[in-house]
């Protein structure tokens, strides 16, 4: 064989294993969602009024950032969760965008049914993946998302 013939070879049977190790990882629930790795540092200002629910204990507000925008969540008065909108089931989709349900308790994607609580867990629809979270860190006022 020659050496041509011999590389072709390794770069043919090299591209096929990569491919069937991909086709395993779809199936494991635990992988990391395929949402597309988007870099951005936020800083907001809590004081603004466009985030006054996040005065208040489980207020939640949108800001852009991320993917489909990003979902602030205040837990206390000292921690903040951050995450991105973009549902975890089939993140590809169009409308596969989580909001804040109008009883306030938890996020839903409207597309695929999928319930997340307000700590991003799944609690209910197709999705099994939590949604991605990012850091968050507070200093006086200015919250800070970063992934």
């Amino acid at each position: 064989m020659t050496t041509l013939n011999t590389l072709r070879a390794f770069v043919i049977l090299t591209l096929f294993g990569s491919q069937l190790g991909l086709a395993g990882c779809g199936s494991d629930n635990n992988a990391e969602p395929a949402i597309p790795f988007v870099a951005f540092n936020e800083q907001l200002n809590l004081t603004n009024q466009e985030y006054s629910a996040l005065r208040f204990n489980n207020g939640v507000a949108y800001h852009a950032g991320g993917v489909r925008g990003l979902v602030i969540v205040r837990q206390n008065a000292s921690s903040y969760l951050a995450f991105d909108r973009n549902c975890s089931y089939k993140p590809y989709d169009a409308c596969a965008r989580v909001h804040i349900d109008a009883s306030r308790l938890f996020l839903a994607d409207s597309c695929c049914g999928s319930v997340f609580n307000l700590q991003g867990q799944v609690q209910g629809g197709p999705a099994n993946r939590p949604l991605r979270q990012y850091t968050t860190s507070l200093s006086g006022n200015i919250l800070t998302i970063i992934n």
